[in-house]
């Protein structure tokens, strides 16, 4: 994928090597997965969902300041969820959007 119209018109994009199809039949994710990055920088978190060698990624992350990327279409399953399973979804990427909130978490 060498970009994409962002689905958030307000996006910017940055596409991630770290997606795939989804797995299950439903037409439509029917949840929305939050995240905080547990990082110092945005930038940082940025790199890390865009860099092949972590084998993770998200649907959007949301920097401090509100400004939002797209690094993974919504239709396709970001790999933000591990494996889990939610009420008769048994592959949360491929059920859900995810979202990653630019927080250090800890600190």
């Amino acid at each position: 994928m060498s970009g994409f119209l962002p689905d958030e018109p307000r996006a910017e994009v940055r596409v991630s090597p770290n997606f795939g199809p989804r797995r299950e039949t439903t037409p439509r994710p029917d949840m929305i997965v939050l995240h905080y990055t547990g990082m110092a920088t945005g930038a940082g978190a940025e790199a890390w969902l865009c860099d092949p060698a972590s084998e993770v990624s998200s649907h959007y992350l949301v920097h401090e300041n509100g400004h939002i990327v797209q690094m993974v279409r919504e239709s396709d399953r970001a790999w933000h969820a591990g494996k889990s399973s939610w009420f008769g979804c048994a592959d949360i990427n491929s059920c859900s959007v995810g979202i990653e909130i630019v927080n250090p978490g800890h600190s």
